[in-house]
Parts: C-alpha cells; sequence; structure tokens
C-alpha cells in the first residue's frame, strides 16, 4: 500500500539515514557507531552531549550534520561571562519606530552547536533548560517558538577543571544521548591527512542530503515503529534496576525510561525495521542511560564506570523473545 502524501516509509526513511550518515562520515574520521548514536538524536527528537577531548572533531561533527540534514546551523561559544540573554536574544530600541524590537538570539536555529557549555555559569547553562524541553524560550514575559526540528548538540572537555562548572542533573537529564569520538586509529587518522592534503581549506564541507520537511518526515516515522508490550516491561525493568543498584544514589529518571523508548524505535528505523528488538534497546541503552546516574560516594572514589553499571544491568535482567 502506497504512503500518505507527506509520509516517508520505513525503508525510505532508512535510505535517507543511511545518505546522511555517508555524507557526514566523507567530512569527518570517526567510527559508524558515534555516527549513529547522533543520529539517534535526530530521529527521537533528542539532544546530544559530546565528551571529548580537543580536537577530535565535536565542532565539525555538529556542522556537517546541519549540513547533511539541510538544516540551519548556529553556534555558540560557552565562556564564563556568556549571559542568558546572549543566548536567547534580547530587546533593542529601533530609533525608526521608536519601539523595542526582539533580536533573535543564537538559539534560533535548527541545529544550536552549544560549544563547551560547561564553561558557562549555571545560570546562562539554565537559559537552555526551557528550550530544550519545551522547544521554547521566554524573554520579558514574552515565549517565542524554537525551529522546528530543533537539536542542541554540546560539546565539553572531561579533562579540564579549571574555569568550568559541572552540567546540573536538571540539564544533563535533558540530553537524549552522550557520546564520544575518540580518537582515529592508524588507518584512520593517516585518511584525516589525506584528506586534508586534498584540499585547500582548513575544515571540509559537504552538500545537503536531505531538506527540512525531510528531518521532520524522518522524525515521524520514528514515531510509527512498533514495541510489544514484552519490551516496554523490559526497558522499564531495566531503568527500576539502575535505581535499585547498590553503586548508584539516581537512578535512571522517568524521562530517562521514555527517552530509551523513543531511541530504541530510532535505532531501528536506522536498521531499517518497522518494529524494536530487545537488541535495539541493548544498543542504545549505554548512550542513553548512563550519563544519568549518579553513583554513590565510594563508588566514585572506587573508580566504578557509569557505563559499567549499566552493561551489568543490562547482563542481570532477563531479556524477553519477541516474535
Amino acid at each position: 500500500m502506497a504512503e500518505p502524501e507527506g509520509q516517508m516509509s520505513v525503508p525510505d526513511a532508512n535510505a535517507a539515514v543511511e545518505s546522511v550518515l555517508a555524507g557526514v562520515g566523507d567530512a569527518v574520521i570517526a567510527e559508524q557507531t558515534f555516527f549513529e548514536d547522533v543520529m539517534l538524536g535526530v530521529l527521537a527528537r533528542g539532544h546530544v552531549l559530546l565528551e571529548d577531548v580537543p580536537g577530535t572533531g565535536k565542532t565539525l561533527t555538529a556542522r556537517t550534520f546541519a549540513s547533511a540534514l539541510g538544516l540551519s546551523f548556529s553556534r555558540i561559544q560557552f565562556t564564563p561571562d556568556l549571559l542568558p540573554s546572549d543566548v536567547t536574544g534580547t530587546h533593542v530600541f529601533n530609533e525608526g519606530t521608536r519601539e523595542f524590537e526582539f533580536n533573535e538570539g543564537p538559539i534560533f536555529a535548527n541545529v544550536v552547536l552549544a560549544d563547551e557549555i560547561n564553561r558557562a555559569p549555571p545560570k546562562t547553562q539554565a537559559a537552555l533548560l526551557e528550550a530544550m524541553e519545551e522547544r521554547q524560550v521566554t524573554t520579558d514575559g514574552d515565549t517565542r517558538m524554537l525551529p522546528d526540528p530543533f537539536i542542541v548538540i554540546a560539546t565539553q572537555n572531561p579533562v579540564e577543571s579549571e574555569g568550568t562548572f559541572p552540567l546540573p542533573e536538571a540539564q544533563i537529564d535533558r540530553f537524549m544521548v552522550k557520546t564520544s569520538i575518540g580518537y582515529p586509529d592508524d588507518e584512520g587518522e593517516v585518511e584525516l591527512l589525506r584528506r586534508r592534503a586534498g584540499r585547500e581549506t582548513q575544515s571540509p564541507s559537504i552538500e545537503a542530503v536531505l531538506s527540512t520537511s525531510d528531518v521532520q518526515a524522518l522524525q515521524q516515522v520514528a514515531e510509527t515503529v512498533r514495541v510489544d508490550d514484552d519490551l516496554l516491561s523490559y526497558m522499564a525493568t531495566v531503568a527500576r534496576a539502575t535505581r535499585e543498584d547498590r553503586r548508584v544514589e539516581v537512578g535512571v529518571s522517568p524521562r530517562g525510561t521514555q527517552r530509551l523508548f523513543e531511541t530504541a524505535r530510532a535505532r531501528a528505523v536506522i536498521e531499517g525495521r518497522e518494529y524494536v528488538t530487545p537488541d535495539d534497546v541493548k544498543q542504545v541503552a549505554r548512550p542513553v542511560l548512563a550519563h544519568r546516574l549518579v553513583l554513590t560516594p565510594d563508588a566514585t572514589v572506587n573508580n566504578v564506570e557509569k557505563d559499567q553499571v549499566v552493561e551489568d544491568v543490562l547482563d542481570d535482567v532477563p531479556v524477553p523473545t519477541v516474535e
């Protein structure tokens, strides 16, 4: 049966995703799993946190994804003196009309790169909370909707502590996915140099693969993916198990459980399926759940990794058999 006009089928969505990932891969040297983690956020209408050392390509990744998706792009460099109005925008007096007019801040873009987000003070970081959750900003009592789609890709450096502010738990919880690029292997680093030698500009650029309406249709496809009741129970059990783990002080929130559900459906689209499998849940669990955990002081002192807690939970929770 033909798809309704303007609606995209799962095979078409899968082909579109592969085209985007191939385009991004032409500009950025990284593992395919990293690109797919970022794509989870795009498909599931979520936000992505990239944590890695400087120089690995975090900024290039955000800009390249925006280009491939055919979306508007804005970059905000977070600094200790950045004000909330520098992010959201401000009213400026127009001498001609004798009225105050609102000048949109850099948050008014489809893809917003919040570069080194942990360098801004908590008050400015909080300016992003409403935008990330409600897709809107409120300034001087006026609420303005943000563009659709709206995706925040934030970066932070895990090794520097001087001049940084820890992200509030409420803000961390609003990132659907947390992932990292990592260093390229030997072959990848040589390829990086080879590509640099083949162009005059320092940074590569790519053409748009999709349009804004295509991305909106892609996101709608993820909403149609089937999830059996057994898998719903499985995801809820995994989330509850993180709260009961003795190494965890604060486990996955109900919001985190919903994000697990949404990204599992997005994972099915990446795989070209109209239904979710237990493997989909397992593949997205670490990037979706680990950053939401708050470990106990003892676990922190003993260098327990959040990723390992999630892996242990997945090993302990019985996996349902889905027909």
